[in-house]
């Protein structure tokens, strides 16, 4: 997936690639060149990054180089074992969750998965739940209380299953239910939304103590399709509706929507997966010690408090 803003980018790490491949000790102006070109490629960068519009960052997010949830559970957890079903319905493909370790913190993981090739996006429904996934996810948040085990949700997808069998199997009342009973568990709950966080198909898993962002990350309401769809009867006017909708970490981090955004490296989370993942376990780790400290009556009533709140606004006086 080439991004159409890294076109002059992806021009020079081609040049760089070409110049590598004859490189030598007899051709030491190559050298010197390749080097020259690795400084203009840094600078370019730091240049196209630092200047992205809100649908640029969408197209980052939806990246298929972007680390997705099992390469976060590869990259920060040492031990996994993942839980299956409902005990309702059936057990979700796009939703998957069980107990962790993460340097020796016991945690409840929880989190989206989308596929990368095109047989795992069919088989994890690209990422997109249906609502036995937000069931289970339910039921593995109050087997942690149980055992007093933090909670982390690793938030990755377009939206919840809008499928009529879903609806049918009450989609909205899931997902509903968890943003009630998410607001009262007694454990802490750490939030990572890593690249899409579209909906209430984001917002089921994502009422947390701690909500953090991958830079590059996007979390909205609805897909700027959808709503320029919507507003527009357009969705070619995408673009725009990004930029209405405030889907960025640094908005929602202005708004109060996130606590935290998490660095990625230089290029986005696609040229650097390593570090983008090492860069989340430690702020994850940071927040669970910081609400561990914490009693589990006043997590749940900061939190309730913390989501309450939003939206609210002062009517100015005439």
């Amino acid at each position: 997936m080439n991004l159409d803003f890294e076109n002059e980018l992806n021009a020079v790490e081609e040049r760089i690639a070409e110049l590598s491949k004859i490189e030598s000790g007899d051709a030491p102006q190559l050298s010197s060149e390749v080097a020259a070109l690795k400084r203009k490629l840094k600078s370019l960068t730091k240049k196209i990054y630092e200047n992205l519009t809100p649908w640029d960052t969408v197209k980052i997010a939806r990246h298929q180089d972007r680390p997705l949830l099992k390469d976060f559970i590869a990259g920060m957890c040492s031990e996994f074992l993942e839980l299956h079903g409902d005990r309702r319905e059936g057990d979700d493909k796009a939703m998957i969750g069980g107990f962790a370790t993460i340097e020796g913190e016991r945690c409840m993981l929880i989190g989206m998965v989308k596929g990368r090739t095109v047989e795992e996006k069919v088989h994890h429904n690209f990422g997109m739940s249906n609502p036995e996934g937000y069931r289970k996810a339910l039921r593995l948040m109050k087997l942690a209380e149980k055992y007093s085990l933090p909670i982390v949700c690793m938030v990755d997808t377009p939206a919840a299953y809008p499928g009529r069998e879903a609806e049918e199997r009450g989609q909205a009342e899931a997902i509903a239910r968890n943003l009630t009973e998410m607001s009262s568990l007694e454990v802490p709950i750490v939030v990572v939304i890593t690249g899409e966080g579209g909906s209430g198909g984001a917002l089921g898993v994502a009422v947390g103590d701690s909500i953090l962002m991958l830079r590059y990350a996007v979390y909205s309401v609805i897909p700027p399709e959808g709503c320029a769809a919507i507003l527009w009867r357009d969705a070619e006017k995408a673009p725009e509706a990004a930029g209405a909708l405030k889907i960025t970490a640094e908005s929602l981090l202005a708004l109060g929507v996130i606590d935290k955004i998490v660095e990625e490296p230089a290029g986005g989370a696609h040229r650097d997966p390593e570090s983008t993942i090492a860069a989340t376990k430690a702020a994850v780790l940071e927040e669970i010690k910081r609400l561990k400290k914490m009693s589990g009556s006043r997590l749940a009533d900061l939190r309730y408090k913390k989501f309450a709140a939003m939206g609210r606004y002062k009517q100015p006086k005439h």
